[in-house]
């Protein structure tokens, strides 16, 4: 295991997945709005993103069987210098909801990608290594609407997206520095026939029973986390918690997250990946009914971490598990149809939710 090249690839994922939450979170609704956005398009407009992991992440996650990972990292970084950039050009939703979907495009090739990385340099422990780079794109993930909203309590919203360009740059600069891994497939036809002959092969992966299951697991639990991302601020409010309440019920969440993931790869490793899958989902379902039988900020305080570990303990083992089952030369692409499904997942949670809403309480 190349310890160095692993906490380089877990700091280029902490780097991109900050720079893409900071574009979003919380300047978008807003910088969407002053362009005279309506709130249907601002909701389509966030969405817009997610569209792209649908569409990308399989693709990415097959081209980084054949052509090399960082070839298909690199890309990634091209796209995360870029956005942020186009961004300031912008002067209508439309355009915005375009930026957006090229800027989902980085981080569809680098969810599979990036993993099949890490299990490429960890052939054994690959529940914790996961666990760990999840966790640094994780603090990534809670450090950016931090300094978002200090920017834009500072500045103007064009600094938010300057700051987004800066830690792309150092996303690319990252990948570059990475060593190549031995997962490049080695034929001698022509790529076309690689990549024709590569059906068999993704029709073994889907028709994998574990892996289809394990894949919509995560699905469904991250459709949970995209209901609750969606509506548990909005329950909240009708409760009385004001919105610096709010953010401390989500910041317990990811803390826990981040904390947990790399302890909950290692007992992955050590005890298995099913019963881990069960026992996180049964965690983050229980809590997702919690959240509306109380109306105390300490009760969802504590709801949320218990949400939160969930997720941990079940997505430590969901990766690994696909990892563990994929062909060695196949792991990209294995990776990549969970990410796909994993985004349909969580782009349908607040649509179901919502759809729910409309004839419940």
């Amino acid at each position: 295991m190349k310890y160095s090249a692993f906490l380089l690839l877990c700091s280029v994922g902490g780097l991109a997945i900050f720079s893409s939450t900071i574009a979003k979170n919380p300047v978008l609704p807003i910088l969407a709005q002053q362009l005279g956005a309506s709130p249907a398009s601002i909701g389509t407009i966030a969405a817009a993103s997610t569209l792209t992991g649908i569409l990308a992440s399989f693709p990415a996650g097959l081209l980084s069987d054949y052509w090399g990972r960082k070839p298909l990292l690199l890309l990634a970084g091209i796209v995360f210098c870029s956005a942020p950039l186009i961004y300031l050009l912008v002067t209508t939703p439309w355009q915005l909801a375009l930026v957006r979907v090229y800027h989902g495009l980085a981080t569809a090739i680098i969810g599979p990608v990036a993993m099949a990385y890490v299990t490429d340099l960890a052939p054994t422990h690959r529940g914790e290594r996961l666990g760990w780079y999840s966790s640094f794109t994780l603090a990534g993930r809670a450090f950016a609407p931090v300094v978002g909203g200090l920017l834009l309590a500072t500045g103007t919203w064009q600094s938010v997206y300057i700051v987004c360009a800066i830690a792309g740059g150092l996303t690319i600069l990252g990948i570059k520095l990475l060593p190549k891994t031995s997962s490049k497939l080695k034929h001698h036809r022509e790529p076309r026939q690689n990549l024709t002959a590569t059906a068999p092969t993704i029709t073994k992966i889907l028709s994998h029973r574990t892996i289809l299951i394990t894949s919509l697991a995560e699905a469904a639990q991250y459709g949970a986390f995209g209901a609750v991302e969606a509506f548990l601020p909005l329950y909240a409010l009708s409760v009385g918690i004001d919105q610096a309440a709010v953010g401390l019920v989500f910041g317990s969440q990811v803390g826990v997250k981040v904390l947990a993931r790399p302890l909950m790869g290692r007992m992955s490793d050590r005890h298995g990946r099913k019963r881990q899958i069960v026992v996180g989902m049964l965690l983050s379902s229980m809590a997702t009914w919690l959240f509306c039988q109380t109306q105390s900020i300490f009760l969802l305080l504590l709801i949320s971490a218990v949400f939160g570990l969930g997720i941990a303990i079940a997505s430590a083992a969901t990766s690994a598990l696909v990892a563990d089952l994929a062909p060695a030369n196949s792991r990209g692409t294995a990776l990549g149809i969970m990410s796909a499904i994993m985004d349909v997942g969580q782009a349908s949670g607040p649509i179901l939710l919502g759809l729910l809403l409309m004839y419940t309480s």
